[in-house]
């Protein structure tokens, strides 16, 4: 069909917006604009819209920044990062409420482990979130000039590309650069280029902002990625950087409500036995209560948005908790169940039975044994008995306010738990399938170490505790590198997992192989450029929508890596067998 449309677009070109028309949807000719100024009107009526419109939302806004420095073989590698979690508020401006980090005058701030390469630059969250915006002051042909410059498919949308230029004497902080406007209803689904104007102590960034179909004729911001090279401050300094801005939870606290009524007439058929049952013994009582209080904890957090609601990712997870289970003859009762957190932020802990691992760090892990090494940690602690506090089985202690979640829950297990699960986790992994390949976990922990300096806030923990090291694991890894140049150690930030912004939903990617991977092409834990696959609303059930190009690898580095499939573990097949 794509063919098509490209032929159909090479002969119509010259006709106007009459052969645009013709080669969309079919749509009633009342409702389709006869004259590229008519296209104009109705795509600033529809982002002065968005403007009011999603003041009516308040998603969560996660930013992560990585400094760069030169480098003689691989170009700019991390030296230093900053990381932001907070609410968006629309309703007085461009506002966020942080659930990350302030400073000691309530001041939004980026979360900040000290370490050498701190940023100079003091850097504003909130200036970071105006990049989801065309222009927040008006965007209308009194105050732009718009040239029309090709049609070009963004994933499987067809869009009309505009180069926009503000006009003489609009004021500071106008858009200037390029948009792209999906040829159905013309709402703008990319925009890329930077705000004009700056002062000497304002500097505004490039940026390159995107938006997902969330709902019909709804388009929201969903990604945006920013670069600076060599940007000149303070006479002799320069700022060289990448950021990462991600948006979600816009239907926060309606996803529940939507699936209720469903639940209900499900659960009408089934008969009540409550009668026939046996009374709780003292044991069963206090696994009981013990579950009652994860799941009040786990469900707080999904309330809120750091947590995703069940989904293909935790089924991966579980298949290789079974794997060990099943390899190890465990009988762990209550079941272990995983769940995943939204954050960019490498930690993984437990909620008594609940391994929750972070989509940042499933992001970056290269292959499944070296899943396997993290989840073998966190299920040994449910093996020894490390209990969370079952005080959260009382629902008044999840009353808070969200901005407060970091400061009231905290998981981190202390030092000598973490060693106890380290010496168990070893036990279980050479028990395992993946015993034999534990040479590639042992390159990631080592990689992690090596990167704790330059990317401390990345590899620090909110709620848990940061990617445990294992020195026996690191002990069996590969010992030259330089035998396998295809060899993955980790993977990009986005290199496995794709986000839902509306629904909250976490997928694994579904990207295509792109041939040999040179040196500098790795980049491990590294910030990448966001090149979303944009679908229509309920045409999106089987299309990535967040495939960055960084985090595929060729076949032949899929084997050797052990890694590089997304979809090497699959929750369908059968357990493994001692």
């Amino acid at each position: 069909m794509r063919s098509t449309f490209t032929k159909a677009m090479l002969v119509l070109v010259s006709g106007g917006l009459g052969a645009i028309a013709a080669a969309a949807a079919p749509r009633p000719a009342a409702d389709q604009p006869k004259t590229m100024d008519e296209v104009i009107d109705r795509v600033t009526t529809n982002e002065n819209q968005l403007n009011q419109d999603i003041r009516k939302y308040a998603p969560l806004v996660e930013t992560y920044i990585q400094n760069l420095k030169p480098d003689a073989s691989l170009g700019f590698v991390p030296a230093g990062d900053k990381y932001f979690l907070g609410k968006a508020d629309f309703a007085k401006g461009v506002n966020l409420v942080s659930l990350s980090d302030t400073d000691n005058k309530g001041k939004k701030v980026f979360h900040g482990v000290g370490n050498f390469f701190s940023f100079a630059m003091q850097y504003l969250p909130d200036g970071f979130l105006q990049m989801i915006f065309l222009d927040t002051n008006g965007f209308d042909k009194q105050h732009y000039k718009f040239d029309y410059v090709k049609r070009e498919f963004l994933g499987e949308v067809r869009c009309l590309v505009f180069d926009v230029t503000p006009l003489p004497k609009s004021g500071k902080g106008r858009f200037l650069g390029r948009i792209w406007v999906e040829d159905q209803d013309y709402h703008v689904v990319r925009f890329n280029g930077g705000y004009g104007g700056g002062g000497k102590s304002t500097w505004y960034f490039h940026f390159d902002s995107w938006r997902t179909n969330v709902q019909p004729g709804m388009w929201l911001p969903s990604f945006v990625y920013s670069e600076e090279k060599e940007l000149h401050y303070a006479l002799t300094k320069k700022l060289d950087f990448r950021a990462q801005t991600r948006l979600w939870g816009y239907n926060i606290g309606h996803n529940a409500q939507e699936q209720e009524l469903g639940k209900l007439l499900v659960e009408t058929a089934v008969q009540d036995d409550s009668k026939t049952n046996n009374d709780l013994s003292p044991v069963q009582a206090q696994r009981s209560w013990d579950r009652e209080a994860e799941d009040n904890v786990a469900d707080r957090l999904q309330r809120i948005g750091l947590m995703s609601p069940k989904g293909e990712v935790d089924k991966v997870l579980e298949t290789v908790v079974n794997n060990l289970e099943v390899t190890n003859n465990l009988d762990i009762e209550p079941d272990v169940r995983c769940r995943v957190m939204m954050t960019t932020t490498l930690e993984s802990y437990t909620l008594g039975h609940t391994i929750v691992l972070s989509r940042g760090l499933i992001d970056v892990l290269p292959d499944e044994a070296s899943l396997a090494t993290v989840i073998a940690h966190e299920l040994s602690h449910v093996v020894l008995g490390h209990r969370m506090d079952s005080n959260f089985a009382f629902f008044d202690q999840l009353l808070i306010d969200d901005k407060d979640s970091f400061r009231h829950f905290g998981f981190a297990r202390t030092p000598e738990e973490e060693k106890a699960a380290n010496d168990k986790a070893i036990q279980l992994l050479n028990n395992s399938p993946y015993k034999t390949q534990l040479g590639n976990a042992g390159l990631f922990l080592t990689a992690l170490d090596a990167r704790q300096k330059e990317l401390p806030n990345l590899i620090s923990a909110h709620l848990g505790n940061r990617v445990p090291s294992i020195a026996e694991v690191k002990a069996n890894q590969t010992v030259d590198q330089k035998v396998n140049p295809q060899l993955i150690v980790a993977l990009p930030i986005g290199g496995r997992v794709k986000l839902d912004p509306w629904y909250d939903r976490l997928d694994l990617l579904k990207s295509k192989p792109v041939g040999a991977v040179a040196e500098r092409e790795k980049m491990p834990f590294e910030v990448t450029p966001f090149m979303p696959y944009l679908t229509r609303f309920g045409n999106d059930a089987t299309k990535p929508i967040n495939a960055s190009a960084a985090g595929t690898k060729t076949p032949d580095a899929a084997a050797n890596a052990n890694a590089a499939d997304p979809n090497i573990v699959d929750p369908n097949a059968p357990p493994a067998k001692p």
